[in-house]
């Protein structure tokens, strides 16, 4: 959803040529995967990191534009709230001091682009979903003014017909609604790009879907919204809430959300490429003028980007992604499932923790996902959502387990030889795992800091839940900027 698009209605015409130009890309896709030269040889990495803005009171600020001139740097973008940015840094290898380059440069864009905030009067906030949001600020008129952004709201309400229900029951209960997608603003995550070649595409993805429950679970950072404490990681409920096109009546008939966790196992990118056109109708029917079969008989490498564009309103926790750079086209991973936060750090602990252990699943010589099944791996990312450093997991050989004991007895040592695998240096390895290891052992994740600093504000310090937790996010923007690990955080 990078292009640019203009606001208005898109005729049956468009449709229906859309749809056909789609299914001739699909088509060009399969040709290519049989025999085209994909870049492969050394794989990189690449993060995305969505941020929100926050005034000096802990609230919103609703001053993306203004701050995006300001910092003046094509590495930051806008999101879709007007207290939205995102930064996406510079792809690279992990190998070797991969992971403190990532630290480096990411510290150094941040403190930069906070500071340009700064004359704004306001802050960058690494975090699932702002604590202090309310439904006054998760309204149309805030959503970022890029036309693109109006014209998805519009196409989402309008395929739906009536209000999105936000129902979700955690600790304490939201049930509200709302007339457009801006509560989708809310959701801040982090996202790991992981590119491979095309014939082991479906291991890294069916690897990335079998450990998704548990990389929530351990990074979990979204207990707050509206003021309710709800899911230890709240941003995946909402998220599939939020952008949720079908009506009960679609929902009852078995029509999946396009918010999807999947529903089965793949032995082909192209499986996930194909599903995609064959159950999700067009939201933005922009045709562009490329043929991609005259340019692939022409010896060239197709745009495909009617597919592409479809792809990125389909929204996997795990995406499939085609993408060409210096001329050569190449596959990825995009891991969607985590949230932003608590710090520069933790997220990078996070990277490591999922390219090491996707690598590890996926060159296993027993794949795992020959041992769980596909339901098995959904519901252990809810219940991970759900429950964060509680969760209870269900894992082959090992029955249900909690989800600390499985990342300590059996999950950070693949994690580690697939780090290996990529060569990254065993002081880098041992410092980012070690911060996986260590939420574990002390039970502490940003969730858990969270809702742990609200119960103490409330209890010993006697503020109401609102003050609680305008408190807590000033605590937790300070620890941020120290950039030790949330688990070493003291509780206020």
């Amino acid at each position: 959803m990078g292009r640019d698009v203009e606001r208005g209605a898109f005729s049956r015409e468009d449709r229906v040529r859309y749809r056909q130009k789609v299914r001739r890309c699909l088509d060009v896709f399969a040709l290519m995967l049989d025999d085209f030269g994909f870049d492969a040889d050394r794989p990189m990495t690449g993060l995305e990191i969505e941020l929100n803005l926050m005034d000096a009171a802990a609230e919103p600020a609703m001053r993306n534009e203004e701050i995006l001139a300001a910092i003046a740097d094509p590495l930051f973008q806008t999101e879709l709230g007007r207290f939205n940015l995102e930064l996406n840094a510079q792809p690279r290898l992990i190998e070797g001091n991969g992971f403190g380059d990532y630290e480096g440069d990411l510290r150094s864009s941040l403190a930069r682009a906070d500071e340009r905030a700064a004359r704004s009067d306001a802050r960058i906030v690494l975090v699932g979903i702002l604590p202090t949001l309310t439904e006054r600020h998760l309204v149309a008129d805030n959503l970022s003014t890029n036309e693109r952004y109006r014209v998805l709201n519009d196409q989402i309400v309008g395929a739906r017909g009536e209000d999105i229900e936000l129902d979700i029951r955690g600790v304490e209960r939201l049930r509200t609604h709302t007339d457009s997608i801006a509560p989708e603003a809310a959701c801040t995550s982090v996202q790991f790009h992981l590119q491979v070649a095309p014939d082991s595409f479906a291991d890294y993805w069916n690897a990335s879907q079998a450990i998704a429950g548990v990389q929530v679970a351990v990074g979990a950072n979204s207990p707050y919204l509206y003021g309710r404490q709800l899911w230890a990681e709240t941003r995946i409920a909402l998220f599939e809430q939020a952008t949720d096109t079908r009506p009960d009546e679609l929902k009852a008939q078995g029509v999946r959300p396009r918010v999807w966790f999947g529903e089965r196992w793949i032995t082909s990118i192209f499986d996930l490429f194909e599903e995609n056109v064959r159950y999700f109708p067009p939201l933005l029917p922009i045709c562009e003028e490329e043929d991609p079969v005259e340019i692939l008989h022409a010896g060239g490498v197709p745009e495909l980007s009617e597919l592409r564009l479809h792809n990125g309103t389909v929204y996997r926790w795990n995406r499939p992604v085609y993408d060409i750079m210096n001329g050569r086209p190449h596959l990825r991973v995009e891991n969607r499932v985590l949230p932003a936060g608590p710090t520069v750090v933790d997220m990078l602990a996070n990277a490591a923790f999922y390219f090491g252990l996707a690598r590890g699943l996926a060159e296993s010589d027993r794949p795992i996902w020959s041992q769980l099944t596909f339901s098995s791996a959904e519901e252990n990312f809810h219940a991970a959502a759900r429950r964060g450093m509680d969760a209870v997991l269900h894992w082959p050989r090992l029955g249900e387990v909690p989800v600390t004991k499985l990342v300590l007895d059996v999950l950070l040592p693949t994690a580690a030889a697939g780090l290996d695998g990529f060569g990254v240096a065993p002081a880098e390895r041992d410092r980012l795992l070690g911060i996986i290891e260590q939420r574990c052992r002390t039970g502490r994740n940003g969730a858990v800091w969270q809702t742990e600093t609200v119960w103490a504000a409330e209890r010993h310090r006697g503020m109401h839940r609102d003050a609680a937790l305008h408190h807590m996010v000033q605590r937790y923007a300070e620890h941020q900027r120290g950039n030790e690990p949330v688990h070493t955080w003291p509780v206020d």
